[in-house]
């Protein structure tokens, strides 16, 4: 008997994924999501432009389609799987938009590319084609575009004529919409009749993510409060009554982001000194010495260590922290600061000189690295966070994960995912926190956030609550997962196809045979940490080893906060 399946086929289109490209927290998300889908059973394959790091990443690599009249000219369409942790990828080449060196969107200026609109442009384009059955590639059921990088893909397949496909949009940060002159519309093949304000059209510009929330089937966004914020004018960014338009049909909604939780785990953690876990923390002392250390501050065991691992922008609010942790500096004496990141030049040099007034106890270091941002959240106690808008807010998740305590502000994803009983609260409701939020963008604000923090910290068996509530929270991909493919197969009910190798003859039983599961090679490393690594990897099974290696391959992503 033929018996019947739900594989859903499901691309996803994203200007960067993990391992091959990354600039920030997309990278994570889109490479998060894409594993979890698979792995709940989901046929998934990403779309990203070539970029040098992509193709360094892949193996198996074949050139399966010319794709012919797209803007920018002529590309080649390659099929191929991330050599890190086998995921389907299909990589956008035309070298004249997507071979160049450093930042994926930022000149050596750091300035948007002049073509930007002609290379995510040309990328919706291929997507639209695959689609429509256009492109030498098994049609999807579903498109799944990432943010305004991939805004264009719904009104383009569309216009593809790809009716039978749907279409969804998530909305990583709607601060970010892809802007650009309405006189590149027909360059870049925009149809007429979406160039005005029931379109694409946006204070006399074209809008990205506008036509991606207008004509996609499906609109999501990152966290639950966030999803509530963008439809006021404070967060809207003034697509918040196309939004609400959206949501009045029932087609906005939140999906939460999750966390690789097999990288992200200081039990298995190559990139830190000493491993750790909820049930053990003595590691995380050896990591906190190794910070201590590598940073120039006084290696007390004792001291209270904060640190800030953000960009220092305006709206990580640098602005306020580089007010506020002087003052916090001054009233705890023993208290260490570690700022790592980068941003506005003002703001950079404005933190490089509040670390020299407090030489041993304070220490900014501009720029990032992978292994620099795993030791911080490793090794440190607190960790300040504060946003004037946070979408999802995955640093915070990660020093949670890691026994280090965020100070967060109360919007988007952090006031969901970091609990705080609140200053009234009594030593039982205390107990339950994984964090301190603060409302505002005051200093003030700020410092009596770190002040009820550096209160928590003096009492160690509080603070071992704390951090073992951080800990243990589940911020996986499962439920995340199972919700879009709830959203896929409401959209895509006809994705039912014959499990054809499925047939099994019920008139004589099948004989079991075991096949042998080839070897993975296990990195070495000369930390005390290696002594560990072995019986831990076996508990948490295979997927740990793919994340080993993602994050072994070191300059094949382009890192950033």
């Amino acid at each position: 008997m033929m018996e019947k399946i739900l594989r859903l086929k499901v691309l996803i289109v994203a200007s960067e994924v993990l391992p091959l490209a990354k600039t920030g927290g997309l990278a994570d998300a889109v490479s998060g999501m894409a594993l979890a889908l698979r792995e709940a059973g989901a046929d998934v394959t990403v779309l990203l432009p070539a970029y040098r790091s992509a193709l360094r990443g892949i193996s198996g690599a074949e050139t399966i389609a010319q794709l012919d009249g797209l803007p920018g000219g002529e590309a080649t369409l390659i099929s191929a799987r991330t050599t890190a942790c086998d995921l389907p990828v299909l990589l956008l080449r035309n070298d004249a938009l997507y071979d160049r060196p450093g930042n994926l969107y930022l000149d050596s200026e750091g300035k948007e590319y002049a073509d930007n609109a002609v290379r995510f442009a040309a990328l919706a384009h291929a997507a639209a084609r695959i689609a429509a059955g256009k492109a030498n590639v098994p049609v999807p059921h579903v498109v799944h575009a990432q943010d305004w990088h991939a805004g264009l893909v719904p009104l383009l397949m569309r216009a593809e004529g790809a009716a039978d496909v749907k279409s969804v949009i998530t909305i990583h940060n709607l601060a970010f919409q892809g802007l650009f002159p309405m006189e590149q519309a027909a360059e870049i093949g925009i149809p007429a009749h979406a160039c005005t304000a029931d379109g694409l059209e946006f204070w006399g510009k074209m809008n990205f993510l506008k036509a991606g929330i207008r004509y996609a089937d499906r609109v999501t966004t990152v966290s639950d409060t966030y999803a509530r914020e963008v439809l006021t004018p404070e967060f809207g960014c003034g697509l918040e009554g196309l939004l609400q338009a959206r949501a009045d049909e029932g087609n906005f909604q939140a999906v939460a982001n999750g966390v690789d939780t097999d990288i992200w785990d200081p039990a298995l953690d190559d990139l830190l000194p000493d491993h750790f876990s909820p049930a053990d923390l003595r590691g995380k002392a050896t990591c906190k010495r190794e910070l201590q250390e590598t940073y120039g501050l006084v290696a007390d065991p004792w001291a209270p260590v904060m640190v800030m691992g953000s960009r220092l922008t305006h709206q990580k609010m640098a602005d306020v922290a580089v007010a506020a942790i002087p003052r916090a500096l001054d009233a705890n004496p023993r208290l260490q600061v570690v700022v790592l990141g980068c941003g506005d030049h003002q703001i950079e040099q404005d933190m490089v000189a509040m670390a020299a007034r407090y030489p041993g106890r304070c220490t900014v270091s501009i720029g990032y690295d992978e292994r620099s941002g795993h030791l911080l959240h490793g090794g440190a106690d607190i960790l300040l966070h504060g946003s004037r808008f946070e979408p999802f807010g995955l640093t915070p998740i990660y020093s949670m994960r890691y026994g280090t305590v965020p100070i967060g502000s109360r919007v988007g994803g952090m006031a969901d995912t970091i609990r705080d009983p609140g200053v009234d609260a009594d030593d039982e409701q205390l107990a339950t926190a994984s964090g301190v939020l603060f409302d505002g963008d005051s200093v003030d604000a700020m410092f009596g956030a770190i002040q009820r923090a550096m209160d928590m910290f003096k009492r160690p068996e509080l603070w071992r609550a704390v951090q073992r509530n951080g800990m243990t929270g589940d911020y996986s991909w499962g439920v995340p997962a199972n919700q879009y493919l709830t959203i896929y197969r409401g959209l895509a009910p006809q994705a039912v196809v014959d499990a054809a190798q499925q047939v099994v003859a019920v008139a004589e039983p099948v004989k079991q045979v075991a096949t042998p599961a080839p070897a993975l090679a296990v990195a070495k490393t000369d930390t005390p940490a290696a002594a560990k690594r072995s019986s831990a990897a076996k508990a948490k099974g295979g997927r740990r080893q793919t994340a080993l290696t993602v994050r072994e391959l070191g300059g094949a992503a382009v890192a950033g906060i």
